[in-house]
């Protein structure tokens, strides 16, 4: 049997845009995934979040699902036009209303809320009026909003992140142009990067300075980053899958915890990259109180200098000119339903490597899971080894890492529910069951049976 420490955080993780629905319900503003998704071809089958899994109306049944889990935390995202339907000014008492329930009834069951503040639902009005994350006032705006939710919620929230994946929105939201607001450039997503990381900076900055002294919490960013395994022995192959990393992850971690980007994004980049003012650096640098990290998958890398790079794989294309690299799978890893590798030796290696990088930072896996179809029998009985299988193989590697050294004090299943998969809709997801949303089911993702066991017995067998 082998245990983790007692104070392992265990819990499961959605998003506001993918679960709340009520899209147009108590003076809740338009997001640009709000747009998106209703323009005909963006999404697939032409699906939408307008109802989702309508948690805006059922978010205190959802918690007693939670609570029969035997989830301890859940992290969850406010969607910022439900508090500034705008993005900035207006205050709308409704959104507070709704977030501030969902926080007493978590408390309520003992269930610590791990709150984020951006999961890609930018309010529509700051995009269309400002360019949104193109916009250089965007930190201000965003530090604005922040402060609404620290000063509403903090009382209560004591583990705050401020943004989720900043590299999709930054690559798939203005590089490849297939997430909110579709915009397709080679030089947009390095300037996004650049604002989103100032404006995650102030917000940190706000939030130490007026909040945390008083409110004992603490606030981090959470990265997504998959694991980048060299293809060959060779010196070039080992070098990509390192230059892989840090364009993935580095990008944005690096300006945290050494001031700066990567030299090798530096090198390769060249003036589309932005620079930081010194002021910049001094904000950015260091403001975390812990890493959080997303991961899925892993993929072979390999050098592609003189090569054409292939483009069936979203990391190969839009901004691989600049890394000159080539993605590939071995044929024998099991896939999910997404087409994602099952490589729970990735995640062990990709936690090492952080831990090595950035010396020894306090770990939180806030999102790991897997899409699977379940076929159903005529009772609507799942056989679902498959996904027990994934979450044991998983967490067994996050266990492997902690007794190599990794300062690893948490681990999130996503998603706690079936839920609306961004541009693949409701046809691939990493529910349940695949159904269309006015009927979707509404059954928590992880293995009820396993995952609590997990959970309530603090051990993996």
């Amino acid at each position: 049997m082998k245990y983790f420490p007692k104070d392992f955080v265990w819990g499961t993780a959605t998003s506001s845009y993918q679960i709340e629905g009520a899209w147009l319900k108590d003076g809740k503003g338009l997001s640009i995934w709000d747009a998106f998704s209703h323009i005909p071809g963006n999404v697939f089958q032409d699906h939408h979040g307008d109802i989702a899994c309508d948690h805006y109306h059922r978010f205190s049944e959802d918690i007693q699902l939670m609570k029969a889990l035997g989830v301890k935390a859940y992290r969850f995202s406010i969607a910022w036009p439900r508090i500034l339907p705008q993005g900035i000014g207006r205050v709308n008492p409704a959104g507070i209303q709704f977030y501030s329930k969902i926080i007493d009834e978590l408390l309520k069951n003992e269930i610590t809320p791990w709150v984020t503040l951006y999961h890609w639902d930018l309010p529509l009005d700051l995009d269309m009026k400002y360019d949104g994350w193109l916009s250089p006032e965007i930190d201000r705006y965003f530090a604005e909003y922040a402060g609404v939710c620290f000063e509403h919620f903090g009382d209560r929230v004591k583990h705050w992140i401020t943004l989720n994946e900043p590299w999709v929105v930054s690559t798939l939201g203005y590089g490849l142009g297939i997430f909110a607001p579709g915009r397709k450039s080679n030089t947009e997503p390095y300037q996004v990067a650049h604002h989103l990381l100032k404006a995650h900076a102030q917000a940190v900055s706000f939030y130490r300075e007026k909040f945390q002294s008083r409110q004992q919490g603490i606030i981090g960013i959470t990265n997504n980053c998959d694991w980048r395994e060299p293809a060959t022995f060779t010196h070039t192959d080992r070098e990509a899958a390192q230059r892989a990393l840090e364009f993935f992850l580095s990008w944005f971690t690096d300006p945290i915890y050494f001031g700066d980007y990567p030299e090798v994004m530096k090198n390769r980049v060249a003036d589309r990259l932005p620079k930081f003012k010194p002021e910049e650096k001094a904000l950015i640098h260091g403001s975390t109180d812990f890493f959080g990290l997303n991961h899925y998958t892993t993929f072979y890398a390999a050098d592609a200098r003189g090569q054409e790079s292939p483009t069936d794989i979203i990391g190969n294309s839009g901004l691989a000119e600049d890394q000159e690299i080539i993605l590939s799978s071995d044929p024998a890893w099991k896939k999910t339903e997404m087409a994602w590798n099952i490589v729970p030796e990735g995640c062990k290696k990709l936690l090492l490597w952080i831990s090595e990088r950035y010396n020894h930072p306090d770990i939180y896996i806030t999102e790991n899971g897997c899409a699977f179809d379940d076929h159903p029998d005529e009772k609507g009985r799942v056989d679902d080894h498959d996904r027990i299988d994934f979450y044991k193989r998983y967490i067994h590697a996050c266990h492997e890492a902690i007794e190599e050294g990794v300062n690893l004090k948490g681990y999130f299943a996503w998603s706690f529910m079936d839920n609306f998969e961004w541009a693949s809709g409701y046809s691939k997801r990493f529910g349940l069951h695949y159904v269309d949303y006015q009927t979707l089911k509404r059954i928590p993702k992880a293995s009820a049976h396993w995952y609590a066991q997990v959970i309530q017995n603090n051990a993996l067998h």
